[in-house]
């Protein structure tokens, strides 16, 4: 990141840092019988986090930040705040602190509540105190991290509420921001929720065009359990309660239960339950609302899969505001 002092012209090589590498479709070809693993595309979170900070500094900074050069005495220190303007629930602080040190090493920021706290309108969420070229420069960015996540935090922590006092437990879906992934299942579980899996690798999840290509649902069972050495847990998805019926014959983890009604739930529940040991963990999907959810919750499944967490959650409204200048 270029500091928000240096004044130059923007250039070619502004749109790519030295040395990176274009990506070649063959770096992430799986070998034809290869077992996947988690290991093999979670990377680290920390280098994930400074590359996906990089980009959208380059992206919004470019050669240099115009109003704040030309506005801004480069000796001016100062405080700033960041207040939530609305009732949300705060993800994604350290996100927000580190595109502050990225921009500056020198800036000092505090944040006075964790993820997963309730704020409301005037409430004080971070400071930050040094340069402020660097604390402006940092602003939008920063508060594009912590608004975006605080968001998926509040949707979600509303959907939990909603469920009530179930046993059902609210999961996010893979319908995330690409490349946001990590950091929208991070803000989900800092809203009350649960993830299921992280990505294609990390448990088998077998829909209706799976088990249309494979062909069928005992066909598709079959040929997971032929080349699940690593032992993921299965998942699948059925549609009604006969094809949940061939599916408790085979035996598998868990369900998944299709755009199903409250009453089709309720029988799928009870035929389920009715198997020797309980039969396989329940999830319910498909357009679950605020407006709906409690009645799925009623249903006894065990998760209901909500794809608006992370598909449609709002932006929290946040701000930041010079208080001190020295």
């Amino acid at each position: 990141m270029t500091p928000p002092g240096a004044e130059r012209r923007p250039g070619a090589s502004d749109a790519a840092p030295d040395g990176a590498r274009q990506p070649h479709a063959s770096d992430s070809a799986p070998d034809a019988e290869r077992q996947p693993h988690a290991s093999d595309v979670a990377g680290d979170d920390e280098v994930a986090l400074t590359a996906m900070i990089d980009a959208a500094l380059r992206e919004d900074v470019g050669p240099g930040d115009a109003t704040t050069l030309w506005t801004v005495p480069e000796e001016a220190l100062g405080r700033a705040e960041i207040r939530a303007k609305a009732d949300i629930v705060i993800a994604g602080l350290a996100s927000a602190e580190a595109v502050f040190r990225t921009v500056d090493p020198g800036l000092a920021s505090t944040a006075y509540v964790q993820d997963g706290a309730a704020c409301g309108p005037g409430d004080l969420v971070l400071s930050v105190e040094g340069a402020l070229r660097s604390i402006l420069t940092a602003e939008r960015t920063a508060l594009n991290f912590l608004g975006r996540l605080s968001g998926v935090a509040t949707t979600t922590r509303r959907f939990v509420e909603a469920a009530g006092e179930t046993r059902a437990r609210v999961i996010d879906t893979r319908k995330t921001t690409p490349g946001w992934r990590r950091l929208e299942k991070a803000a989900v579980r800092a809203g009350g929720g649960v993830n299921h899996r992280m990505g294609l690798y990390d448990m088998v999840l077998i829909k209706e065009n799976h088990i249309a290509a494979a062909g069928g649902i005992e066909a598709a069972v079959r040929a997971v359990r032929a080349r699940n050495a690593v032992e993921l847990p299965v998942e699948i998805e059925v549609r009604d309660l006969a094809e949940l019926e061939a599916v408790l014959d085979i035996g598998v983890e868990r369900v998944l239960l299709d755009n199903m009604s409250p009453r089709q739930l309720e029988e799928a529940v009870a035929l389920a339950r009715a198997t020797p040991g309980g039969g396989p963990e329940l999830e319910a999907s498909g357009n679950v609302t605020l407006g709906t959810i409690a009645a799925v919750a009623a249903t006894g499944v065990d998760y209901i899969s909500v794809g608006a967490l992370t598909h449609s959650a709002p932006v929290a409204d946040l701000s930041l505001r010079v208080v001190a200048r020295r």
